[in-house]
């Protein structure tokens, strides 16, 4: 029996489905049983409802269970929310992590890059050498403790790895979640992009290798799930072109910067609401967050497809399921101008 935490989420989601396929009694933890059957319909799934952050819910959930992935976590790249970061993505982990050592369980704990920090213009970074210089904001922070806590229950005998996955696009993303970046640049004309580099991942190959991991990682290891290496703005301006669109013109100068991240602060001080265009999520992606999945691929198998099939699969499922209703009217209407 395998545990799914963040089954409603967009590599939760993914996990589940790819358990499904090969078979596996698998079991989610859910906090909201409504959303989750509208998110698992059609799955032959065990919901047990409850929070991460309940530790007698979790335990009840870990019965009989062999292996857990646990992908349940809060995100928001900002300085604000630090004590609710702490208490899902902190304390949560220590709820599933403890249970799942007095279950025998294996557990993968889905971390980020973020995590592990970054790498640059053109250097790839791995697990054991990376630049730490990353804005320490509540999520980065969080994530690193609740790493912590996993490593320290290896110790005491848990067996577990972590999984540390890029910006992940794919199917299945019904918040949706990193799939809201595809969304705004695919039905709104954004001028310019941000100026740093990430790594872009399909959360179905991220889902395959966190399975793999459950199956074949060596307890306390790190594994990066990636995938391609890119510039923000040459990503926005192919999800553009998918979608029919302008795409961005210049990716943002350090003026811009400064004068986006200072406006997003300074709404934060006013309304006590942090936006997502703030200081430190401005910080974060003009840096270079390139990373290499050498040691998942050798190690678990990790294999990654074509991005262009990634942002293509993507696309469709959020037009088939409503989220970019006009822009694909929009699409329709450009595909048949003449080249």
């Amino acid at each position: 029996m395998f545990l799914v935490t963040g089954g409603t989420g967009l590599l939760g989601n993914n996990v589940i489905r790819a358990l499904v396929a090969r078979g596996e009694r698998v079991r989610a933890l859910v906090r909201r049983p409504a959303e989750a059957a509208r998110c698992l319909t059609g799955l032959d799934v065990e919901i047990a409802p409850g929070d991460v952050c309940d530790g007698p819910a979790v335990e009840a959930a870990m019965r009989d269970v062999t292996a857990v992935v646990h992908s349940a976590g809060h995100v928001h790249i900002g300085w604000s929310g630090i004590d609710l970061h702490r208490t899902v993505n902190v304390d949560g982990t220590r709820n599933v992590a403890e249970a799942a050592l007095r279950a025998g369980a294996r557990l993968v704990h889905v971390s980020s890059t973020n995590a592990l920090g970054i790498g640059g213009r053109t250097f790839e970074a791995d697990e054991e050498h990376v630049d730490p210089a990353i804005p320490p904001c509540s999520y980065v922070v969080t994530k690193r403790e609740a790493e912590a806590v996993v490593l320290g229950l290896v110790d005491r005998g848990l067996h577990a790895t972590i999984v540390l996955p890029g910006f992940m696009l794919g199917p299945w993303d019904w918040k949706p979640s990193s799939g809201r970046m595809m969304v705004e640049v695919g039905t709104r004309f954004l001028p310019l992009a941000p100026s740093g580099s990430f790594t872009v991942c399909d959360a179905r190959d991220v889902a395959a290798g966190s399975l793999a991991a459950a199956e074949r990682g060596r307890p306390g290891r790190r594994y990066l799930l990636c995938g391609v290496n890119l510039r923000y703005f040459e990503l926005w301006r192919k999800i553009a072109a998918l979608a029919g669109r302008a795409g961005p013109l210049a990716p943002l100068g350090p003026m811009q910067r400064v004068g986006l991240g200072f406006l997003g602060d300074l709404w934060y001080r006013l309304t006590g609401h942090e936006p997502d265009a703030n200081s430190a999520a401005i910080r974060m992606s003009s840096l270079h967050h390139r990373f290499s999945s050498r040691r998942a691929r050798e190690e678990l198998g990790y294999a990654t497809r074509p991005l262009d099939e990634t942002l293509r699969d993507t696309w469709n499922w959020f037009r088939e399921h409503g989220y970019v209703a006009a822009a694909s009217a929009s699409s329709s209407t450009h595909e048949r101008q003449p080249a």
